[in-house]
């Protein structure tokens, strides 16, 4: 069957040299607690952690920003979700990991699918402006939970268990835990929008009418991976709770999932590595420039509009044509 008569067709040579760049980019990471031990220290690995985290966060917005052409600005609102349900647990005196996760990831998918079967009803600046709405409405809500801190937060004075382990009490769990929920969820977010899924889902982006006409549900489909973007994000939340012992609503401002965007826009929207290195290089920009001025957002600014003038496709695309065409 020609490329032409494949409803559906499968990205084209150009991703091939992706896993080339996301094993370096894994072997670079997994190098950081030896780097750390002769320069950096502790601080060199919590930079590298919260880089990681977003990474996760970032890949999970991008399944629905790049592949599904839905610009959720709520996103974040899931990794507060996920935060939150940890924060809670813990002060209520549950600090077993096995039941911390799926109460977080049981909270955020059903958000998700109450505020799906109402965002995807909808498209365009409505889509954002629903999904910002669904966004502040779980800021405020946190924000007035007074027995677990409310706009001042909650502070985490134990660590949670890992099958009765005190794994993720030590910096070294916790950095090896999120490098492995990290690449698992790139393998596994790749993987899935290579599969039909992620071409349906691609399609739908560009002529939804034509791929309802073929016989799938577009609303299905849009749903399905609002839904498993979202359960990764609180995934992610429950790592930062987890490094950072510190929750707050903040974490579900329309701010931060502003932040989101601008990192898959900035690595390359529905690239197998945009959101990798998207998140890798904004703690890099934003450690560096903050450590020159409090400002550090408008030096920030003009290099967005830079990349975005002269890196077509991102970070990921210029690294794809440094490299060369594929062979």
């Amino acid at each position: 069957m020609s490329d032409e008569a494949k409803p559906f067709p499968a990205a084209g040579p150009r991703l091939a040299f992706g896993p080339l760049v996301a094993g370096a980019v894994f072997l670079f990471l997994a190098l950081v607690p030896l780097m750390a031990e002769v320069w950096g220290g502790s601080y060199l690995t919590s930079l590298a952690i919260r880089a990681m985290i977003l990474a996760i966060i970032a890949i999970s917005l991008d399944l629905l920003l790049g592949h599904g052409g839905l610009v959720s600005f709520g996103h974040s609102a899931f990794v507060a979700i996920g935060a939150y349900a940890t924060g809670i647990m813990i002060t209520e005196g549950i600090y077993e990991m096995a039941l911390i996760l799926p109460v977080a990831i049981g909270a955020a998918a059903l958000f998700a699918l109450a505020s799906g079967a109402i965002s995807m009803r909808t498209t365009g600046v409505s889509f954002i402006m629903i999904t910002l709405a669904f966004g502040q409405m779980v800021y405020f809500a946190l924000g007035s939970l007074a027995q677990y801190g409310a706009d001042d937060g909650l502070t985490l004075w134990s660590a949670p268990d890992f099958f009765g382990t005190g794994w993720l009490a030590s910096d070294a769990g916790v950095y090896a835990t999120v490098l492995a929920v990290l690449i698992a969820t790139w393998a596994i977010v790749h993987a899935m929008v290579h599969a039909r899924f992620g071409r349906v889902l691609r399609a739908a982006r560009q002529n939804p009418t034509r791929v309802a006409s073929m016989g799938y549900s577009v609303y299905n489909y849009r749903l399905t991976a609002y839904v498993i973007a979202g359960v990764i994000a609180a995934i992610a939340g429950v790592l930062w709770a987890t490094h950072a012992e510190f929750v707050s609503p903040s974490l579900g401002s329309w701010q931060r999932s502003g932040d989101l965007i601008v990192i898959v826009v900035l690595g390359g929207m529905a690239t197998r590595n945009g959101a990798l290195i998207g998140a890798i290089f904004f703690v890099m920009i934003e450690e560096i420039l903050s450590s020159i001025t409090h400002d550090w957002r408008l030096i920030f600014g003009p290099i967005l509009i830079l990349i975005a003038l002269f890196a077509r496709g991102g970070l990921a695309g210029l690294i794809d044509r440094v490299k060369g065409p594929a062979t």
